[in-house]
């Protein structure tokens, strides 16, 4: 169960976001992965993702926070996470 949790505020940009709206956003994320949980014993991890740009791969110009349910072995190797989007850096 992927998640958005997006701004009620038409805003562009994640850190053009005022300090209560990040207090929601964040309490929001919290409730929803404490949700997932209770749903789904196999969740075993979360990547949490906001892409902030159009050089950072954002397409949606309306602020919004992924947030991503994982499961042991859903990938071969979860290493690197969300820094997967840069191949070189994936692995350390």
């Amino acid at each position: 169960m992927h998640t958005l949790v997006i701004a009620k505020r038409h805003v562009t940009d994640y850190f053009d976001l005022y300090q209560p709206e990040l207090n929601a956003i964040q309490s929001m994320l919290k409730a929803q992965r404490e949700q997932i949980l209770a749903e789904d014993p196999a969740v075993r991890g979360f990547n949490v993702g906001i892409n902030a740009g159009t050089d950072a791969g954002q397409t949606i110009f309306h602020v919004h926070v992924h947030l991503i349910p994982r499961r042991e072995y859903d990938v071969a190797d979860p290493r690197g996470g969300v820094r997967g989007v840069i191949p070189e850096k994936q692995k350390y």
